[in-house]
């Protein structure tokens, strides 16, 4: 692997297998959209209506990543434990920050749910708890503290963290032992049951609740982009191009910003765009991603801080967009786009705070307690 454009993490926690930088900068880049998607979701439009899909490039990216860091260690310096144990330690000190900020924002916007009933103090202490394990909440749980549904009310985006986790284990147990040939099928048959899926309810917006077989639709947006990246990582050959890391970050941009189709009549076309840009464009862009070979100071800057942000960001952001949401009345229907000539700098602020807090959480937290927890367990 040329040393160029990868580098090596030395730190103690981290695979000791180099991590592609490009790789990092782009899931930066879909984080980034996520927060613009999630600022503008209470309003009738958005920049980046379709930036739902950054978290399908999540999971393309995870599963190439998986693939590569660990499929030729079992049997020499990895076993199960040692999988879930690193997994743990990567992932879940995140997960713990973004329940308790849920729970401070929560408490902070006056502990009522959006129809206005009041929560009490032991009902959020325990959807806190629950979200800490990463136990989803079943649809009309007494303890939805926000009422809408969401299998983690004091964090939403944790959906994703708990299929990341399910992929992790099916990687484990039985994905890495698939011979390529019936990983290839498992591919295909996953990216049909997602293009059904996409189809049937017009967008790829799935998952984040149990609700109307949320969880296997969930499932199933998982599982594509994993077996694909999985799959990619035992075929990957690099394309030998440069600035593979810009042409990326656009296309990622574009692919989000372009209008819905919602209508009547037009809706599955919408969905089938979703499934398309999952099963064609984003595993493509991976490949792009990890081709470079040569990569610039400045690009190498840019990736790494990206890299480093992204997972912090996305895990501790949305509970300040409950605040936000609050702050304008949005309690499920829209909010005209006209509101926003009223909270325009609390718009701009909200992700440029979010973007500092998660810099100060991978610095004084994140970045620590892994330390910690690799020195220790």
């Amino acid at each position: 692997m040329n040393n160029i454009a990868v580098r090596n993490v030395g730190s103690s926690f981290s695979d000791s297998k180099p991590h592609y930088d490009i790789l990092d900068g782009l899931r930066g880049v879909a984080a980034l959209i996520v927060i613009v998607y999630h600022v503008f979701e209470c309003f009738d439009w958005s920049p980046v209506p379709h930036g739902y899909l950054a978290v399908d490039f999540f999971f393309v990216l995870s599963g190439f990543v998986i693939g590569y860091a660990y499929d030729n260690r079992w049997g020499k310096d990895l076993d199960l434990k040692g999988f879930f144990r690193r997994r743990l330690i990567r992932l879940h000190p995140m997960v713990v920050m973004g329940a308790l900020m849920g729970a401070i924002c929560f408490i902070v916007q006056g502990n009522t749910r959006w129809d206005g009933t009041a929560v009490s103090m032991s009902t959020v202490m325990l959807c806190m708890l629950l979200g800490m394990f990463m136990i989803p909440l079943s649809p009309h749980s007494s303890i939805d503290v926000r009422g809408n549904g969401e299998m983690f009310p004091l964090n939403g985006p944790n959906w994703s963290l708990s299929f990341e986790y399910i992929g992790n284990i099916m990687y484990a147990l039985f994905i890495r032992r698939l011979r390529t040939p019936y990983l290839w099928c498992l591919a295909i048959l996953s990216g049909c049951l997602l293009i059904v899926i996409a189809t049937g309810d017009g967008y790829l917006g799935v998952g984040w609740t149990m609700a109307d077989n949320g969880f296997w639709s969930g499932l199933i947006r998982m599982l594509f982009p994993y077996s694909i990246g999985m799959l990619m990582a035992r075929l990957f050959k690099p394309l030998q191009m440069r600035g593979a890391f810009w042409i990326c970050s656009i296309v990622i941009v574009c692919v989000t910003c372009l209008p819905l189709c919602l209508g009547e009549m037009t809706g599955w076309v919408n969905g089938l765009y979703d499934a398309l840009v999952v099963i064609l464009i984003f595993p493509s862009l991976v490949w792009i991603g990890a081709s470079e070979i040569h990569i610039g100071k400045t690009t190498k800057h840019v990736s790494r801080f990206l890299g480093n942000l992204s997972y912090p960001l996305y895990a501790i952001h949305y509970p300040f967009m409950y605040l936000f949401y609050a702050h304008i009345g949005f309690s499920g229907d829209l909010v005209s786009i006209d509101k926003l000539q009223d909270v325009w700098l609390e718009a701009l602020l909200l992700p440029i705070g979010c973007v500092i807090l998660a810099c100060i959480c991978y610095k004084y937290y994140d970045l620590p307690v892994r330390k910690w927890l690799s020195k220790h367990h």
